[in-house]
């Protein structure tokens, strides 16, 4: 059964070395949800420009349902420089006063907020006051499925009342292991083993899920009912990471709101992510069929030595 997911933040164009591909963790996470079969509405805005134009034409063409994305007629559409190193990670620069720095809320977004079986957030389009204010009146009215924040921490674009704000917000928590180490300095939880650190947050924070990814190593979840699962990464020849791990997300959501088990959660996320990188650029298509191969094909893995006690696939 097909569930609606709203997404909220930043749509923009990611400048590559190879050229401008569409972009944003909110925008990737709800193309790939629509590619899983799922209702994926990006929250959103552009601006009346070029790229505006360009962007809302590609979100159309790929098949997402535009209604929730806002025109500025004063700022431009977003736009990132972004750097590969060698192994296909990416450097961003990220510029300002773009247009989703100033979502706007209306009562088509405060219903939609009430009525979506997920809501998912992140921080970087909290730095601009507009769409923070924006996304905390759609928080305060959002319905009782789960609020997903990936954490996606991005230079000189939070802080950490900004973290401490969305943590508290959410009931599924994900982050990568840099961004794990910061909360846990943040809310004095240093030096704790991976494991002990998700299962001190869930506590603290009143979350239903905390999950870290391991990039090519997979990833590690705590569930409220203190439940541990580590999945190990699949080797694959990665082009480049941007999207894996927005992908990872919308394989870890498809399955936790059909209420799959922890693992198997993690496990359809850690693929689609895989997938990601293999390709250039986030949006790539990946049919479920070529998910589902990938998934039962015998594909090498990456583990991760000190999680092994916690390993389900």
């Amino acid at each position: 059964m097909q569930k609606t997911i709203l997404s909220f933040g930043e749509t923009l164009w990611d400048l590559l070395p190879s050229g401008p591909v569409l972009g944003g963790a909110p925008f990737n996470l709800a193309f790939r949800l629509n590619a899983l079969g799922d209702r994926g509405l990006i929250v959103t805005r552009l601006g009346r420009d070029r790229p505006g134009n360009q962007a809302m034409a590609q979100i159309i063409d790929l098949g997402l349902d535009a209604s929730y994305v806002q025109r500025d007629n004063q700022h431009p559409t977003g736009t990132v420089e972004v750097k590969l190193d060698g192994k296909g990670n990416p450097d961003f620069t990220i510029h300002r006063d773009v247009a989703y720095d100033f979502i706007e809320p209306n009562f088509e977004l405060m219903e939609l907020a009430a009525t979506a079986q997920c809501f998912c957030f992140g921080t970087l389009v909290q730095r601009a006051p507009a769409s923070a204010l924006t996304l905390q009146r759609l928080l305060g009215v959002a319905g009782k499925g789960p609020r997903f924040l990936d954490l996606n921490l991005r230079k000189d674009c939070y802080d950490w009342q900004s973290i401490t704000f969305s943590i508290e917000h959410a009931s599924i928590l994900k982050m990568n292991t840099d961004e794990a180490r910061g909360v846990a300095f943040g809310y004095e939880l240093p030096g704790q083993s991976l494991p002990d650190l998700c299962a001190a947050l869930v506590e603290r924070c009143a979350l239903k899920c905390c999950i870290v990814t391991l990039g090519e190593r997979g990833a590690f979840a705590t569930g409220a009912d203190g439940q541990k699962v580590y999945v190990p990464g699949y080797q694959v020849e990665v082009a480049d990471t941007c999207g894996s791990g927005d992908a990872f997300s919308a394989g870890f959501l498809h399955a936790y709101l059909r209420k799959q088990p922890l693992g198997e959660c993690c496990k359809l996320g850690a693929a689609l992510g895989s997938m990601v990188a293999r390709q250039k650029g986030a949006t790539e298509p990946i049919t479920r069929q070529e998910l589902e191969t990938f998934v039962g094909a015998d594909v090498p893995r990456i583990r991760e030595p000190s999680l092994e006690a916690f390993a389900v696939a």
